[in-house]
């Protein structure tokens, strides 16, 4: 058998664009040729895959399950609206929403764990799934809540099919209160975070990155400081605006969809008297399609006159 030499991996991964890995694979299995290691890469449709890896995945899916004290969300990334319509897309992001929830929605134990076709990991299906369906596609982020007693709630917002949309969102609330009551109640939350503007960034104040903090409080004070109010005077005027600034990004301090007169923390008060048990709003995690990828925008026009005078 030839010795595989790291120049060899190296040559290969050059060619093709496939993980180092792979390329040992592919020459191991054929004996260090080159050439037949790429066959044999194209063959099991990772070098077609490696060819789509640079492209942008914006769109895609988001994924929710709840079992009731536990959930877990998932995006999925794909290039276009028209694939995260394809039913094998769909049903790839329903069984990685399912293995999230049973890993708690730990981000590498899902993306490590075995694939639901027997084949290699989640990862590895995901892989196989580009070459299949011809666009860049990949796992992009995870999360999952539970509660020791109480509810997971879920909301989807654009649902394309059961649990996949373009907005999802989980809500934990811990109680011992009815569940049926509890449920509603977290679903109503739940889609008070999909709608609100700014986005919750924390369900409490303490939960603020100090980062987010400082630098909002750095920003009112050049404000501030900008109206020529002496220094006393000034830092009131930035705890004051602080207050606000937390009121529209601390969850439990935002007016109440649909309620502007009634706070989230409120609101959860309310079903605590009503359904006779405390609940305690746990926290929650919101998922927007593509958000904060960057996604080249194309001028169809301008390429087809660029193409033509080539």
């Amino acid at each position: 058998m030839a010795e595989i030499t790291a120049q060899l991996v190296k040559e290969l991964r050059e060619k093709t664009g496939v993980g180092m890995m792979d390329c040992k694979k592919a020459l191991a299995e054929n004996n260090g040729d080159i050439e037949a290691s790429i066959d044999w890469l194209r063959a099991k449709g990772l070098s077609k895959a490696a060819k789509k890896a640079d492209r942008v995945a914006a769109d895609g899916l988001v994924g929710l399950q709840s079992t009731g004290l536990s959930g877990a969300i998932c995006e999925v990334n794909s290039e276009t609206d028209f694939v995260a319509r394809n039913d094998i897309f769909q049903g790839a992001v329903r069984s990685i929403t399912e293995i999230a929830l049973s890993k708690g929605g730990d981000f590498d134990a899902t993306a490590g764990a075995p694939s639901p076709d027997g084949d290699g990991t989640v990862k590895d299906m995901l892989l196989r799934l580009v070459a299949t369906v011809g666009e860049n596609m990949n796992l992009r982020r995870t999360a999952g809540l539970s509660v020791s007693d109480g509810v997971v709630a879920t909301y989807m917002h654009n649902v394309v099919s059961a649990g996949l949309g373009r907005i999802g969102v989980l809500v934990a609330l811990e109680s011992t209160g009815d569940k049926a009551a509890l449920k509603e109640a977290g679903s109503k939350i739940a889609m008070h975070v999909a709608s609100a503007d700014p986005a919750p960034l924390a369900t409490v104040r303490e939960e603020l990155d100090p980062k987010v903090i400082e630098k909002e409080r750095s920003i009112l004070l050049e404000q501030v400081k900008e109206s020529g109010k002496p220094a006393n005077v000034a830092e009131k005027m930035v705890e004051g605006r602080l207050r606000k600034f937390y009121e529209e990004v601390v969850l439990n301090e935002q007016a109440m969809f649909g309620d502007k007169d009634m706070t989230v923390a409120k609101f959860v008060e309310t079903l605590g008297k009503e359904i006779g048990a405390p609940v305690v709003l746990k926290g929650f995690v919101k998922y927007k399609i593509g958000e904060g990828i960057e996604k080249e925008v194309t001028d169809f026009a301008a390429e087809v006159a660029a193409f033509s005078k080539s």
